[in-house]
């Protein structure tokens, strides 16, 4: 009687254990991996976007206002990228770096790198950017990368239309980013 009381005893407290690590009934399931945009147009793509939103990193720490990225094809397939911003003094500064796109010629899946070009072969140096959400009037996007740790908002113009970035915001909560960590970037005076 005592060890079929204590294996009732185990089996109950193992299956609360179990329980306890699953989730609720009515819980939404987490998102699953990250995605890019089905395709990109890539020599659409080029020019100049305004950053409008980011998730704060040390490597713009530096910047306060005025972000913006120009993209510039390349004779040799790459894509020249010049990254600006007012830094607190006033200055502008800038990072020129290339990217490549990865897979096909239509591919949302590209890597930049900000290292002198003779580096360029080391793997580690490469970041991937994705484009997981545009406009179809390429107007709007936003960039993240697989572990969506890194996120940006960029706009063709300095200010966005609040209704199409109310309803990027609601896609991007939809794939799991958090909108809390999202900051909003100064563009103008």
């Amino acid at each position: 009687m005592k060890k079929t009381a204590l294996a009732l005893l185990l089996t109950a407290s193992a299956l609360t254990a179990l329980a306890d690590d699953l989730p609720p009934a009515n819980a939404t399931q987490p998102p699953g991996p990250l995605t890019p945009i089905l395709s990109l147009d890539v020599p659409r793509y080029m020019g100049v976007w305004f950053e409008i939103a980011k998730y704060p990193n040390w490597f713009q720490r530096m910047c306060v206002s005025n972000t913006k990225a120009e993209y510039s094809p390349q004779s040799d397939g790459t894509v020249r990228v010049a990254n600006r911003c007012t830094t607190e003094d006033g200055k502008t500064t800038q990072a020129v770096g290339i990217a490549r796109q990865i897979g096909p010629a239509n591919s949302p899946k590209l890597q930049v790198q900000f290292t002198p070009a003779w580096l360029s072969f080391i793997p580690f140096l490469w970041a991937d950017y994705w484009v997981i959400d545009i406009e179809p009037d390429y107007q709007l996007v936003a960039v993240s990368e697989p572990d969506m740790k890194y996120l940006w908002v960029l706009s063709r113009t300095p200010q966005v239309n609040s209704a199409a970035y109310d309803a990027l915001l609601a896609r991007l909560e939809k794939k799991g980013f958090d909108l809390q960590k999202l900051a909003r970037t100064r563009q103008g005076n």
